[in-house]
């Protein structure tokens, strides 16, 4: 597995809810099943050991995988994690969330003004983790004519935490391609913490601890920095 960095955008913050006892999320994760089949919060597993240490989000490894991390350039803050594999990409987000309600059915609708305000084009189609997002987004061709770039969106509300993730290359287009990066966002797990934060804020990434060290055997590689891919954001 190899790591890179790279260089992201903005965060988005709105006031945070009150507690309740019983919350939309928890409903929606007993009709989906995301306890059972993930992605799984901290408190819902027995070990972290094996897995990246990414702050807010533990990765399984797996071999041809390369993380990217990507940073917000006036901060230097780290904001997403790509995972490169097989020739696609599952770009990787955070955020805070209410208890009382889940934020991906807002988001979406968000994410498909902002992708129409691009001059792109935007389905809603159902999917492996519920309602996804295909979107195509105009960009450059190699020749230099307009053409499109298709991101297919993901999301997923957890307790107190949305996780979203957007594939690129061929895995936005071809289900059977995206089944290995698919595997993998099932087993994330997403560390929120207890401290108060404004539901969208994102939740903190970092390299992992020994990232400037040497690796023991069967450890992470690292790459220089690097640029990573301009995503959509959220809201």
């Amino acid at each position: 597995m190899v790591f890179g960095r790279g260089k992201k955008a903005k965060k988005d913050q709105a006031a945070e809810s009150g507690e309740t006892q019983e919350t939309a999320v928890s409903a929606a994760e007993e009709n989906t099943g995301r306890q059972a089949t993930g992605p799984f919060d901290i408190s819902e597993i027995d070990s972290t050991n094996g897995y990246v240490d990414l702050g807010a989000l533990l990765i399984a490894p797996r071999e041809g995988l390369q993380l990217r991390l990507e940073v917000e350039e006036s901060t230097q803050r780290v904001v997403a994690v790509t995972m490169d594999l097989d020739g696609s990409s599952l770009q990787l987000q955070a955020f805070a969330a209410p208890r009382t309600e889940g934020l991906w059915d807002e988001i979406r609708e968000q994410i498909g003004e902002s992708v129409g305000s691009q001059g792109g084009q935007v389905e809603e189609v159902p999917g492996a983790f519920g309602a996804e997002l295909l979107a195509k987004l105009p960009a450059a061709t190699t020749d230099g004519s307009g053409g499109y770039r298709v991101a297919r969106f993901i999301g997923v509300d957890g307790p107190r935490w949305f996780l979203r993730g957007v594939l690129g290359g061929e895995a936005a287009l071809n289900r059977d391609a995206a089944a290995n990066l698919e595997s993998l966002f099932r087993q994330i797990v997403v560390v929120r913490g207890e401290s108060p934060m404004p539901p969208r804020d994102l939740l903190q990434l970092r390299l992992p601890k020994d990232a400037s060290g040497p690796a023991p055997q069967g450890a992470p590689e690292f790459e220089q920095p690097e640029r990573g891919p301009e995503i959509t954001q959220v809201g």
